[in-house]
């Protein structure tokens, strides 16, 4: 397969993913479905990992691994796979980003899930009933949450979304690196300017 096509293939599968993560982390804002006050949102969902690590941030890179494909740039100096060595070894700044914003997602999805949601846990008071992912075995503990009502579960569910989900993007973005220093190293096997090389 040609590096551009596979870029494409790449940019393809990154798209729904940075999707899906921001629909995670919009949803991580109603704590058991429920509408809440800024005060009693677990405040891992407010540095919106999902929404701009895994999301905003993600969809550049896809976008632009979906154009190598696309590529027409006719070259440059009397070499026709100037242009799209340059396009492909330029990919490879924005794999950098993509690693960047999922791994942010990932890392705060870590933080969130190892210590879990806030939650009411008696008529007053909002805190955060676990440490150190100690509700993760024992799920007696989730008791401890009077409401939002399945607030754990919830949370516990979203978050591991994210943290997979960042975790595939992260892999994608460093496969792409690889292939797009295949791709300038070697050139792209689709040819370029109508498939011409050298053609009088």
């Amino acid at each position: 397969m040609c590096s551009g096509s596979f870029a494409k293939c790449l940019g393809i599968s990154l798209m729904p993913l940075a999707i899906a993560c921001m629909l995670c982390n919009i949803l991580l804002f109603f704590p058991g479905g429920e509408t809440a006050d800024s005060a009693q949102i677990t405040v891992e969902v407010l540095y919106c990992g999902g929404l701009l690590g895994s999301g905003v941030l993600m969809i550049f890179p896809a976008l632009v691994f979906f154009g190598l494909k696309n590529n027409d740039c006719c070259g440059c100096c009397g070499n026709e796979s100037c242009g799209r060595r340059f396009a492909m070894l330029s990919s490879i700044l924005f794999a950098a980003v993509g690693v960047f914003g999922a791994g942010y997602s990932v890392i705060i999805s870590a933080v969130a899930i190892n210590n879990g949601p806030k939650c009411q846990t008696n008529s007053t008071t909002w805190e955060y009933p676990f440490s150190d992912g100690d509700y993760l075995s024992k799920s007696s503990m989730w008791e401890k949450c009077i409401s939002p009502r399945d607030v754990v579960p919830w949370h516990l569910t979203l978050f591991s979304m994210l943290l997979i989900f960042g975790l595939i993007q992260m892999a994608l973005c460093v496969v792409q690196v690889l292939n797009g220093l295949f791709g300038a190293l070697c050139g792209d096997c689709c040819g370029c300017c109508g498939g011409s090389n050298g053609a009088v």
